[in-house]
């Protein structure tokens, strides 16, 4: 149906074949059944061969090998050759520079999920186990209580867009940078596909340069807590 909407998955995941990507599979499969009312039309990932393009493979996704320069050129050229209504960062590590309003790629069409609070938690070089390790230094710290899955439209500065979704995870005692990863993780992949639903359908929508006008549906909520 041509009202569908169809989003273009950025995933960097990893060099090594079968590993990353979960996020990218979840969209995907949440797309079949139901929860995403979108086609995903392909997967770009910097890895030429890594766990990305498995999974695009066994999928039956179009791979988009997306090699640097990641400049304004080269990410205007990749949304116009795909087409793509929407695009999903997940996982994605690159900078995202040429967002212009006057074309299909822009801070209106482009957001991303990141696996801790923001903005505390943000930034370059706050990605993967990065991010887990500094949030359970904090919580040792005694400065926070839970670490977060949020989702944001993007800006050209990392994590900085504003914030459209944030659940908190809760930070048990005993927990590990890798046991926080698992849960936080496990979180992503049940709320992403359904607040991706929201955006693409523009239930969820932004004008791409006040961070205050968001509209979002009524009795939303932007902010949730594990039980």
């Amino acid at each position: 149906m041509d009202d569908i909407p169809s989003v273009l998955v950025l995933a960097s995941g990893e060099k090594e074949e079968g590993k990353g990507g979960s996020g990218f599979k979840n969209l995907v499969l949440a797309s079949r059944n139901g929860k995403l009312r979108a086609k995903i039309t392909a997967v770009a990932s910097n890895h030429e061969n890594g766990g990305v393009r498995t999974k695009a493979k066994e999928l039956g996704i179009p791979f988009i090998w997306f090699q640097e320069p990641w400049n304004e050129r080269s990410y205007q050229a990749l949304a116009n050759y795909t087409k793509a209504d929407f695009f999903a960062l997940s996982g994605w590590l690159k900078l995202v520079v040429g967002l212009d309003l006057k074309t299909r790629f822009n801070s209106k069409t482009v957001f991303n999920i990141h696996p801790g609070p923001l903005p505390q938690f943000g930034g370059p070089g706050m990605y993967g186990h990065h991010v887990h390790e500094a949030v359970m230094a904090a919580f040792r710290q005694g400065r926070i209580l839970h670490s977060a899955v949020c989702m944001h439209f993007v800006t050209t500065e990392y994590d900085r867009g504003p914030v459209f979704f944030r659940f908190n995870v809760r930070i048990r005692s005993d927990d590990t940078p890798e046991s926080l990863a698992k849960r936080v993780n496990e979180f992503e992949h049940i709320y992403q596909p359904l607040i991706t639903n929201l955006v693409v359908n523009n239930y969820i929508r932004w004008g791409g340069i006040n961070p205050h006008s968001l509209i979002t549906p009524f009795g939303y909520e932007r902010e949730m807590f594990e039980p």
